[in-house]
């Protein structure tokens, strides 16, 4: 669940986490803070690491108290080669408060989110999905 206020822009390949698959966006991103007043700070390595790529950033010194969720989750919804259905949830206080799914089809997104930030994050997390569904299906002889 990254921080709602993270606008990821490139591969973070330094942070320091075991399992990067594990990460909520599928592995680590470096970037920027889009919280109200910050925009545009670039968080350090152990930022990145600790708040930005996990969401739920309340020890942040720039997460604002009044914010309309605290962190989202994606997933795959379903993949049959030619679209990709990507979920979402927004969470406050763990619990749902926003929730849909956006298609991809055809190298372009069908209805992309309002909001820019979670429209990047959706988009890193899928083009790390396509990169590791690529990476694990063996090549096709002729």
């Amino acid at each position: 669940m990254p921080c709602p206020f993270f606008f990821p822009t490139q591969k973070f390949e330094a942070i320091a986490v075991p399992h990067r698959a594990r990460l909520p966006l599928r592995d680590g991103w470096s970037g920027q803070c889009t919280a109200p007043g910050h925009e545009g700070y670039l968080p350090g390595p152990q930022e990145l690491a600790d708040g930005c790529n996990l969401g739920y950033a309340k020890d942040c010194p720039r997460f604002p108290q009044q914010r309309a969720y605290d962190a989202i989750r994606f997933g795959i919804a379903r993949d049959d080669k030619e679209a990709v259905l990507l979920t979402y949830v927004c969470e406050a206080a763990h619990l749902p408060v926003e929730h849909g799914t956006l298609k991809y089809v055809a190298g372009r997104w069908l209805s992309p989110h309002a909001d820019s930030r979670l429209q990047r994050m959706a988009e890193c997390y899928l083009q790390t999905y396509l990169s590791q569904r690529n990476e694990s299906q063996p090549e096709q002889s002729s």
